[in-house]
């Protein structure tokens, strides 16, 4: 499954690894990958892993979610 979010708050190389980072480790999250020029995330995952745990895991790393898209 594919969640993508824009993270209007990531600026530079070190936002985009604290964010991969935090999401590569909830379990079941296969691949993260930061788009910095449009702010934007998009998680590979199992159905298991809930959206909420996206964002919270990313907001525990001191960023804010906007807009979550399948």
């Amino acid at each position: 499954m594919m969640t993508t979010f824009t993270v209007p708050d990531m600026t530079c190389d070190h936002c985009r690894g604290t964010v991969e980072k935090a999401l590569l480790a909830i379990a079941g999250v296969q691949a993260a990958t930061v788009d910095l020029e449009t702010k934007s995330v998009a998680v590979d995952h199992d159905s298991t892993v809930p959206e909420a745990d996206l964002a919270e895991a990313v907001g525990r790393a001191g960023y804010s979610v906007v807009g979550i898209e399948r």
